[in-house]
């Protein structure tokens, strides 16, 4: 192979199918070598075997490899590549030239001899500094909206870093929470295990001084009679003289005046009453001290200004707002907490405790919007009354204001899914307020916003 200069040499070690140097060259036995992958592409597209250059046929469909080309043309492009990086500038690594131009087909930067070569024929180019500035424009204007989606990802993955740690603190103090809960029952059925127990020693106790009293009386009793018949054995056994003369005052001392002794009834401890359904009327009396009510609220939709009880039936407003995760179930407006159970079926009613100068109740549609608000009314899926300032109101569209007798201490929301109403009244004498009427065709969850405080009964 010679070794001239270096452009005499490339266009020695150029492939004739692609112009290019030899990648993986064969050789062919005409002596025409050629990339291994461009002359099975020509012969796929030829459909027969012969050489692009001088069309001579061949049968065998894998030629040699042309070892000692493959050798040379790796030693060339490693020679080129030396020089390209001792220089100021990339060169072309066909010619060792300036890439001056770029190919708009190709997508690539060439030289001026690879501008006029066929492989680049009737393509469109433009100069690299002109291709380069509209290119990196371009790339700009891509840039951007992937620039703001990291931004958003970073932002979620500080939310879900902080929500990691809030379900921790969470579990952690809902742990607290349990114990203290199964504390309490603990510690009533130890209280109450002890009472009966008491109770059980007490009637141990009193029964047990009866039967002590009840013996020692028949103990004193028997000697007096057993006494009493040793002296009329030995009257029986005097001489008949002597018997007859004291038989009168014998006779006497033979009247017994002692009744027939009589078993104690009742004297046994009273186990049925200790025992008989011990378990039901501990549960029973356990009911006593607890208090159940139909809805409980959800703390994880409570907007952050809102302060939830420990037992979740009660709610108030906080003049600050509260540590509590941005979660997508919150709300972010309308000071509002949802109950914890919706409703998709059936009828359910609850109590509210209202007071203070305002305070809204109702329920919502699930799919409610919890960030930036909606619409009160049952257009956005909300349908409920509220009280300000002594004014009682019905959020319908436009509002309905309703004739109320007295203030309200508490108020009654009944929901029929199936027959789509919801009613509000007074449950201390079962005055309506007002109902709604509609199609439902979501869950439905009660609702709750206060001022001061509202209780759910």
């Amino acid at each position: 192979m010679a070794s001239g200069s270096p452009s005499l040499l490339e266009e020695e070690l150029t492939c004739p199918v692609c112009s290019e140097i030899f990648r993986d060259p064969v050789v062919l036995s005409c002596s025409h070598s050629f990339c291994k992958a461009c002359l099975q592409q020509y012969w796929d597209q030829k459909g027969s075997l012969e050489c692009p250059v001088c069309r001579k046929r061949y049968s065998k469909q894998h030629p040699p490899i042309n070892l000692s080309l493959r050798n040379t043309c790796e030693a060339f492009l490693k020679e080129r590549s030396q020089r390209a990086k001792a220089g100021s500038e990339v060169l072309c690594s066909l010619h060792s030239e300036k890439l001056k131009v770029f190919c708009l087909e190709d997508q690539i930067p060439i030289c001026v001899i690879c501008q006029i070569s066929k492989k680049h024929e009737n393509h469109k180019m433009r100069p690299v500094q002109e291709a380069a500035e509209k290119y990196k424009e371009k790339l700009r204007t891509a840039l951007a909206p992937l620039q703001e989606k990291l931004k958003a990802f970073n932002a979620v993955k500080l939310i879900c870093d902080q929500t990691a740690e809030d379900i921790k603190s969470q579990a952690q103090h809902t742990e607290r929470q349990i114990k203290m809960e199964f504390e309490k029952l603990q510690q009533f059925l130890k209280d109450e295990e002890a009472a009966r127990i008491t109770a059980l020693r007490e009637e141990e106790e009193q029964k047990s001084q009866m039967m002590k009293e009840k013996i020692e009386k028949m103990t004193e009793e028997i000697s007096s009679l057993s006494e009493q018949i040793r002296a009329l054995e030995q009257e029986v056994g005097a001489e008949d003289i002597s018997f007859l003369q004291s038989y009168k005052d014998t006779q006497n001392r033979a009247q017994c005046t002692l009744g027939d002794p009589e078993k104690v009834p009742g004297a046994l401890i009273d186990v049925a009453k200790h025992l008989g359904n011990l378990k039901y009327r501990v549960w029973e009396k356990m009911l006593g001290t607890v208090q159940y009510t139909p809805v409980t609220l959800y703390p994880n939709t409570a907007y952050p200004n809102l302060s939830l009880s420990e037992d979740l039936t009660s709610v108030r407003r906080s003049d600050e707002g509260q540590q509590v995760p941005d979660n997508p179930e919150r709300f972010d407006w309308g000071w509002w907490v949802l109950g914890s159970e919706g409703f998709s079926s059936g009828r359910h009613c609850w109590d509210v405790e209202v007071g203070g100068k305002f305070w809204r109740v109702g329920v919502v549609k699930e799919s409610i919007t919890r960030k930036g608000g909606v619409y009160e009314s049952p257009a956005g899926g909300v349908w409920s009354v509220m009280m300000c300032d002594g004014e009682y109101t019905a959020l319908t569209s436009p509002l309905t204001c309703l004739t109320v007798q007295r203030d309200l201490q508490r108020v009654r929301v009944q929901l029929d899914w199936d027959r789509g109403e919801v009613s509000f009244s007074d449950p201390s004498d079962n005055t309506p307020l007002y109902t709604f009427k509609h199609s439902f065709t979501e869950k439905l969850f009660p609702i709750f916003c206060p001022l001061e405080t509202v209780r759910i009964c």
